[in-house]
């Protein structure tokens, strides 16, 4: 029985939103924030390579290995070291309200890279972006420490996090995204090692790290990639954007993080245009298509 694209896309953003929780959970339990991105890329690289051997996806190669490669390090030992250290420094809530700058850093690496200009609404996301950031900053809240090495770490995952959207919409096309994970998440790994010091792990530390790779990262994609197959981009950016809504919801039930008013008001400025890019690009994408 196949389950409704609404309902899939749901079911991702749920996941997603474990992200810091997982991440959280695990540090808790004695693990540092690199070594939990580090077995996150080692574990959810073995899923996809598994995956990606069953399905017989080709792999990239040439100068599409090279970009990939590139990819890896950018956009998961930093993506993913970066979060999970704004995790640590300022909350699993914050990190994942932060992570939605992503939209606003691709409209400005268009400018800066593609030399594309700003639209009217793409400038008005990035001031309400820089406003939420703002907001957030001098808000806090319980349990939220908002500190410039959080702010930090937070908008570094942010940027890194960005380059899936550019990285995405030049290879995803091209080959299966279980293939290009396959290479993508275990030199993530590799970048990351240098910087990792190993410590023996319970098995609560095991089973967020397992929870981490498995759901938030494996499962989560395919039920996002497979939504996508029978529903408008339109509304599972709106339904994918719960993500940040479920990551505060259970870092204030598990954790008693709490946002303060005026950080909520940041918060739902960020998330507000993220959505609002996001809407305008597939209304673009849908038109010419």
């Amino acid at each position: 029985m196949r389950l409704p694209p609404a309902l899939l896309i749901l079911t991702a953003a749920l996941l997603w939103g474990l992200l810091g929780i997982l991440g959280k959970q695990a540090q808790a339990a004695g693990v540092a924030p690199l070594e939990v991105a580090f077995w996150r890329a080692v574990l959810g690289g073995a899923l996809f390579a598994l995956h990606a051997a069953v399905t017989r996806a080709p792999l990239p190669r040439g100068r599409d290995l090279g970009v990939t490669v590139a990819f890896g390090l950018a956009g998961v030992s930093v993506f993913y070291g970066s979060y999970q250290l704004a995790v640590r420094m300022g909350g699993a809530s914050l990190a994942s309200v932060l992570l939605y700058t992503a939209p606003a850093f691709v409209a400005l690496l268009g400018v800066l890279v593609l030399r594309e200009r700003l639209s009217l609404r793409e400038l008005a996301a990035v001031a309400g972006t820089l406003a939420g950031i703002a907001l957030i900053s001098l808000g806090g809240g319980a349990g939220v420490t908002v500190t410039g090495a959080a702010l930090g770490w937070g908008l570094a995952a942010g940027f890194t996090y960005s380059l899936y959207y550019l990285y995405g919409k030049a290879y995803f096309a091209r080959y299966a995204p279980p293939a290009l994970l396959t290479v993508a998440l275990p030199v993530g790994a590799l970048g990351l090692l240098p910087f990792v010091e190993f410590t023996a792990k319970t098995p609560a530390a095991w089973l967020s790290l397992s929870a981490l790779s498995v759901l938030s990262t494996y499962l989560a994609y395919l039920a996002y990639s497979a939504g996508l197959r029978g529903l408008p981009a339109t509304r599972a950016s709106v339904i994918a954007s719960l993500e940040p809504v479920v990551a505060a919801g259970l870092a204030a039930l598990l954790f008693g993080e709490r946002l303060s008013l005026t950080a909520l008001l940041g918060a739902a400025l960020v998330i507000g245009a993220a959505l609002w890019l996001g809407l305008a690009e597939n209304k673009s994408g849908e038109a010419q298509g």
